[in-house]
């Protein structure tokens, strides 16, 4: 993507409707700018950190495995992750404040809304980074921070964007903010808004993330570019919110690491419950490979780029395992590709019901929320192997066991699963004509 010299780049994402199970959490993120990552809330040039995928250049081994977009696309799925997006490795501190309004007044302690989503969110990222991501949460103001506005007054609804009722809020919240707050020590921001105000999210989901939005009001001398917004609680009805009602805050800050969504407008049946940027409600689940390489979370030896023509075999670890390799990639051309990964019931991955090797598209040429991966369903029409609720059943079982094979005939690419190991390692055989 290349930077936008006159003008930011905005357009809204059109939540999906509720089909089988409950929308996803995010309704809008903004994208402007690539210049380099940063390690504070805005694209202010400098870093205090590594960032996504910082070794690697496109005239490396892997250069042919790292496929881009068009420039215009929002939240590419190409590689690496453009800048102005906050750092997915290292140490990140998350600015996090709970607000409430005069017709909304927040209940309870303000500290209680907070601990719906910590420890959690932090322990997710430790586990799904492998420990690359060391999340800090951290909270100054630890009372309500009143807004001087109703609620009502922002002209909040879903899909709303950023100006201006989203462009007033954070005003507001950084002049009430301010005496206690050095905004430039952060690297995001969450607001949590307190659950009675705006409808429930059974009714509409509010929550938002802004991403890489140098546009955004200025606090302590930076853009506050990256923010992500909670709204009401996000209750499946499974009766699990205590242990799982958490999982809109990682899915929204994967928008602030500069993740798309992969849900679409017909609901989680192109990715399922297999990446918490599809399906962040009800039980727990990590994210695909894909995203891992693309945040940084695994080394360039951890990949496979598979090339060449003829016959190629390739070991597969676990992905919630720490080390070994991770991910194959057969790419298409330079903007699309195959992805393999391991995929078993251990790690964030508790509903594994089917563990093997996934296997799904990735095309950086889509917009989020319009599709940029699709997983293949080893199991078509099986109904699916979880019980788990609200989990898009029917891609529960789309890993590929050993005897099992992908083809796609056009393109003379044939993946075989060829075998398993006792320690849980899998070989697969992948062909290109």
């Amino acid at each position: 993507m290349q930077p936008q010299p006159e003008r930011s780049r905005k357009r809204r994402r059109i939540r999906p409707s509720r089909v089988a199970a409950f929308a996803s959490v995010s309704a809008l993120t903004l994208v402007v700018n690539t210049s380099a990552g940063t390690g504070h809330l805005t694209p202010d040039g400098t870093s205090s950190g590594p960032g996504p995928v910082p070794e690697l250049t496109h005239s490396s081994a892997l250069g042919p495995c790292m496929i881009n977009g068009d420039p215009a696309v929002q939240m590419s799925e190409g590689i690496p992750t453009p800048g102005d997006y906050a750092r997915s490795t290292g140490t990140v501190r998350a600015l996090t404040v709970m607000i409430d309004f005069p017709d909304a007044p927040g209940t309870g302690r303000a500290l209680n809304r907070y601990r719906e989503f910590f420890p959690q969110t932090r322990k997710w990222f430790r586990i799904s980074s492998y420990g690359r991501l060391d999340y800090r949460p951290e909270t100054p103001i630890t009372g309500w921070l009143r807004m001087p506005k109703p609620f009502a007054a922002y002209g909040i609804d879903r899909g709303a964007p950023f100006d201006p009722g989203y462009r007033e809020l954070v005003q507001d919240i950084v002049s009430a903010a301010d005496p206690e707050v050095d905004f430039h020590s952060y690297d995001l921001l969450n607001v949590l808004v307190t659950p009675n105000a705006g409808p429930s999210a059974l009714d509409t989901v509010l929550s938002v993330t802004f991403a890489g939005n140098a546009e955004a009001p200025v606090a302590d001398g930076v853009p506050v570019a990256n923010a992500s917004f909670v709204y009401s609680r996000q209750d499946d009805g499974s009766g699990s919110y205590d242990r799982t009602g958490y999982r809109v805050l990682p899915h929204e800050n994967g928008h602030v690491f500069g993740l798309p969504d992969l849900y679409t407008q017909q609901g989680g049946g192109a990715v399922g419950h297999w990446d918490i940027m599809s399906e962040d409600w009800g039980a727990n689940n990590d994210l695909l490979g894909w995203h891992k390489w693309k945040l940084g979370w695994l080394d360039a030896d951890q990949v496979r780029c598979a090339t060449t023509r003829g016959t190629r075999e390739f070991t597969l670890t676990p992905l919630a395992r720490r080390g070994g390799p991770k991910l194959v990639f057969v790419p298409l051309n330079g903007r699309t590709g195959y992805a393999l990964e391991l995929r078993t019931r251990e790690g964030n991955d508790e509903t594994v019901c089917r563990p093997g090797i996934l296997i799904y598209r990735v095309d950086a040429d889509v917009d989020t929320g319009l599709g940029p991966i699709t997983v293949y369903d080893s199991q078509r029409h099986s109904g699916g192997c979880t019980r788990s609720p609200n989990v898009h059943a029917e891609l529960s079982d789309a890993a590929f066991v050993p005897g099992e094979v992908f083809k796609d005939p056009r393109r003379k690419v044939r993946i075989a699963v060829a075998s398993a190991d006792l320690a849980g390692n899998y070989r697969v055989r992948v062909t290109r004509g």
